[in-house]
């Protein structure tokens, strides 16, 4: 270690130094003036000053995190917290506005049919696989007061109705399959007929009126509602609007087919028709 001081090396760092301590003296000697000596050993030394200030300013904020660690996880979860809860009333949010949306949807049904008692909106859950009529399920069932039988609407008319019923969801049968028979009847002719569905129609989205009088007068575009003549389905429910009309190959009876007033491959939910005047009775006995 003595050698060091006795090097060549000390010696020029003792002779900066001195040269560093002669400047501030003259500096200070000229009242504070800066000499074009003063400056270029600021030119030279100043980006080592900021380099440093730089360092210590990182070494200061690393201190300050390790001695501050748990605090600063603390607010981190804290406002995890904090954005979680927000997250949830916002999901909260949009759940009740689309609800609202739904019953007001549904609010016309109970306004033109009064004597309607149905369920609280009911969510399409599935598609029945390889049903080729759109037959689907709903999330209510039995719980619900659903029963097998039970109409099934939209807003913009009747869907279908429930074919089998667990607990807590239901099979909708669909106005397109065959194996559905509604009494209808043209809202401005009053021609009478049965509205069953056919693969044919099926694919296409719509449904067939048969078993018409072939004198009948109805025209593209007019409306065809539940007749309620089997005690089935209510009275005045709308199932859809003519898209043709023609006679039976046999020439004995008329026929007409039916464009549904709901788009049975976009639904959401629906409601079920559980109660109504004139349910069960049959009017054609």
């Amino acid at each position: 270690m003595s050698g060091f001081f006795r090097s060549f090396k000390f010696k020029i760092i003792l002779g900066v130094l001195a040269l560093l301590l002669g400047v501030v003296l003259y500096a200070v000697t000229r009242g504070g003036s800066t000499t074009w000596l003063s400056q270029g050993f600021g030119v030279v030394f100043n980006p080592v000053r900021q380099a440093f200030t730089a360092v210590s300013d990182r070494i200061e904020q690393g201190v300050d995190t390790i001695l501050n660690a748990q605090e600063y996880y603390n607010e981190n979860q804290e406002l995890r917290a904090q954005i979680g809860s927000l997250n949830s009333q916002l999901v909260d949010y949009e759940n009740t506005k689309e609800e609202l949306a739904e019953l007001r949807k549904f609010l016309g049904i109970k306004e033109e049919h009064p004597d309607f008692v149905h369920s609280a909106p009911c969510h399409l859950i599935s598609y029945v696989t390889n049903d080729p009529y759109g037959a689907f399920v709903i999330d209510r069932g039995r719980e619900d007061g659903i029963s097998v039988n039970d109409p099934v609407m939209t807003g913009e008319g009747l869907v279908g109705v429930i074919t089998e019923v667990a607990d807590t969801y239901a099979t909708v049968r669909t106005i397109l399959s065959p194996d559905l028979s509604i009494g209808a009847v043209c809202n401005r002719t009053k021609d009478t007929g049965i509205v069953e569905g056919n693969l044919r129609y099926a694919a296409d989205g719509k449904t067939k009126m048969i078993y018409m009088d072939k004198t009948m007068t109805m025209q593209q575009g007019d409306l065809v509602i539940t007749a309620g003549s089997s005690g089935l389905f209510p009275r005045g429910c709308v199932i859809g609007n003519v898209a043709e009309t023609g006679m039976e190959e046999s020439g004995l009876s008329a026929y007409a087919v039916i464009q549904p007033a709901v788009n049975l491959e976009r639904i959401t939910s629906v409601v079920v028709i559980l109660d109504f005047n004139g349910k069960g009775a049959n009017y054609d006995n």
